[in-house]
């Protein structure tokens, strides 16, 4: 199958952040070393959020004709959902468990079914590829925040 590779990408997610949280206290997962910006904490738990989210957009589109998938502001999540009392390791099992689950999923599909179409919200019609795309490269990128931040902490 042509998108395998994306898939196998995807799946892939968690290990990348695992290995960025590899090692790092309670205390260092806490710390702010970059002022106005999220602790890896905060990171993770916006990621182990967004993850359900993002695997609800993915079953619904696959499952769904055409179905309307809401965006969600980052930030209401981290003022509201206690993200500093949330425990790492819990939030890197849920956010492996999420990718498990759809990537199973997803190995399942024919070509054509990447070509289904959901409405977003803010970012209008998008196909599953493209979903699939975009969270693909969520972890990716805030990794290299977590990359930062404990360079910062020279650890």
């Amino acid at each position: 199958m042509q998108y395998a590779a994306l898939i196998e990408e995807y799946a892939a997610g968690p290990k990348l952040l695992q290995t960025a949280t590899a090692g790092m206290t309670r205390e260092q997962v806490l710390a702010k070393p970059v002022p106005n910006k999220w602790s890896t904490l905060q990171v993770v738990c916006h990621l182990a959020d967004f993850e359900i989210v993002y695997a609800d957009r993915l079953k619904r589109v696959i499952a769904e004709n055409g179905p309307t998938l809401f965006g969600g502001d980052p930030d209401v999540f981290a003022n509201s959902l206690a993200y500093h009392h949330r425990d790492l390791a819990e939030e890197l099992a849920l956010i492996d468990a999420c990718r498990r689950q759809v990537t199973r999923i997803l190995r399942t599909l024919k070509e054509e079914d990447f070509s289904r179409v959901g409405k977003h919200s803010e970012a209008g019609p998008l196909t599953l590829l493209q979903f699939l795309q975009r969270v693909t490269e969520h972890v990716p990128h805030h990794v290299k925040f977590i990359e930062h931040k404990r360079q910062m902490l020279g650890i």
